[in-house]
């Protein structure tokens, strides 16, 4: 009879929920939780296995992770170029000088980060064509690989911001993981905030001491500067003030363009928030119930229902669960409706 009822439509009738909650053992529960190959927080300070990833993920994740290398190449590559370009056309390009070399490179800075102050500015044919050549070069670097970069270095910011706020109460690594982990966006976004407001304030006290304005003219200049602006009224036209304004201006700009970046993500995490508590507040209606039954059979098991729940809360499409249900059939030689060794076994050597 318990067989009998547990296989009724859960749609045409209600169920005994305290009969229900006997049956099912503990072991059971934690095997739903906790998927053994899906690594957790808890896992990464496992010292059995290395940095907390499941077998494989090395290899995957090596080749998305950031090559400070390859990006200091590139970068020196385009300013290397830039500058010997802009320096053997220094005289078709009219405006405030200092030294030949440090202009030129000054130049390319400005221009990739379309700053455009004024104060130097290509005169002939052959400066301008180069001068749209290295703005749109320029763009590209600083869209695929300076931004890339900034993302990482904050993203390292993130343990020290925790650390800070957790100082007086003792965290272990996991923890922390799981605290960056729930508020990822949150965390980016001050911790981008925070290398902001002080590359605004070096800039500031720079120009002030080195250039010689006005606090108000620094922070005209500065805020003209990384918001790539550049009227050109006020710009840094000393020797020593292109030479910081050769590493000022290239990450400040960056910094900025995150910040706004980190700040639309932030908003997006947060609607997200709000509708997956929303989703998993609400009462399960009979509605729910027969939507979630994917295979038709009137009940709804544990992967049925936590497969509707994604889906309800944004995390997965329709078209990705039948994307996986059509990799599961294709391994399922048998057609058992489960995987197993064999399966797998069967699956590759008739594939």
């Amino acid at each position: 009879m318990a067989e009998d009822s547990a296989k009724q439509p859960l749609i045409s009738g209600s169920l005994d929920t305290a009969n229900q909650g006997k049956m099912k053992s503990n072991a059971k529960k934690r095997r739903l939780r906790r998927c053994r190959t899906a690594p957790s927080a808890d896992d990464a300070s496992d010292p059995t296995k290395p940095n907390g990833l499941f077998p494989g993920s090395k290899i995957i994740f090596s080749s998305s992770r950031i090559s400070f290398k390859q990006m200091g190449v590139c970068l020196a590559v385009y300013l290397g170029i830039g500058a010997i370009c802009f320096y053997l056309v220094r005289h078709q390009i009219q405006g405030k000088r200092t030294n030949g070399v440090l202009d030129a490179l000054y130049f390319v800075i400005v221009t990739m980060t379309t700053v455009g102050y004024g104060d130097l500015v290509p005169a002939s044919s052959a400066s301008k064509l180069l001068a749209c050549a290295f703005v749109f070069s320029g763009m590209a670097i600083i869209a695929l690989l300076l931004s890339r970069a900034a993302d990482y270095l904050v993203e390292k910011q993130e343990v020290l911001l925790v650390k800070a706020l957790h100082l007086h109460h003792k965290a272990g690594e996991a923890q922390m993981l799981r605290e960056i982990e729930a508020n990822r966006a949150r965390y980016k976004f001050c911790a981008n905030a925070i290398v902001l407001v002080v590359l605004i304030a070096v800039g500031v006290l720079f120009l002030s001491k080195v250039e010689k304005l006005s606090l108000v003219d620094a922070f005209y200049c500065v805020c003209s500067t990384i918001t790539t602006l550049g009227y050109g009224d006020k710009s840094f036209s000393t020797e020593g003030g292109r030479i910081f304004a050769v590493f000022w201006i290239l990450t400040s700009t960056i910094c900025l363009a995150q910040f706004f970046l980190y700040l639309a993500e932030m908003y997006t995490e947060r609607r997200r928030q709000m509708l997956a508590k929303w989703v998993l507040t609400r009462k399960t209606s009979y509605t729910d119930l027969e939507a979630a039954d994917m295979d038709g059979d009137g009940v709804v098991s544990a992967a049925e229902f936590v497969i509707y729940k994604l889906k309800e809360m944004g995390k997965i499409s329709q078209e990705d669960v039948a994307v996986v249900m059509e990799e599961f059939e294709s391994l399922d030689v048998d057609q058992s409706g489960t995987l197993s060794v064999a399966d797998l076994l069967l699956a590759q050597s008739t594939g």
